[in-house]
């Protein structure tokens, strides 16, 4: 059984790079699985917290929120939005310059951003004439990391 401090540990680990924590720390030689750190805390509300810390989780999450989380993962299903993303890993890009590094027109690339924008996956800030974008946050890269982590298995 793990001490309070290890968790923590984990936990930090965890929120740095959910695939850095894989397996427990204090597992036999012979590489036990733990299971997996949660790095959202005791009082999450995300609907996945409660089974991750020992609670039995009696229902699934809110209606409301699934659809929120189908909504996003359909962001992820156009090609050009994949290629937009990575593009914007990183760096901060005006639209001529992501339209240059994923092989699109200026006017289909604007409109992909829009979509990316509503999704709360890209962020964007006026330079003068020109406006620049970027990943929102850290969590777009982990998706992205983790999707190709699992296609690549």
């Amino acid at each position: 059984m793990s001490t309070n401090k290890e968790k923590e540990i984990a936990q930090v680990l965890a929120a740095q790079d959910p695939a850095a924590v894989t397996q427990n720390p204090t597992a036999p030689a012979q590489g036990t699985l733990s299971a997996p750190v949660h790095a959202h805390g005791a009082g999450c509300d995300c609907g996945a917290c409660s089974e991750a810390f020992g609670e039995l989780a009696d229902d699934l999450p809110d209606e409301e929120l699934l659809y929120d989380l189908a909504d996003l993962f359909k962001v992820f299903a156009d090609t050009t939005r994949i290629k937009i993303l990575y593009a914007l890993m990183g760096r901060e890009l005006a639209v001529g310059d992501i339209a240059e590094l994923v092989g699109a027109t200026q006017s289909a690339v604007s409109h992909q951003l829009r979509t990316l924008k509503q999704a709360h996956l890209v962020k964007f800030r006026r330079d003068g004439k020109s406006v620049m974008y970027s990943l929102s946050d850290d969590h777009v890269y982990t998706v992205l990391a983790q999707g190709m982590s699992h296609i690549c298995e």
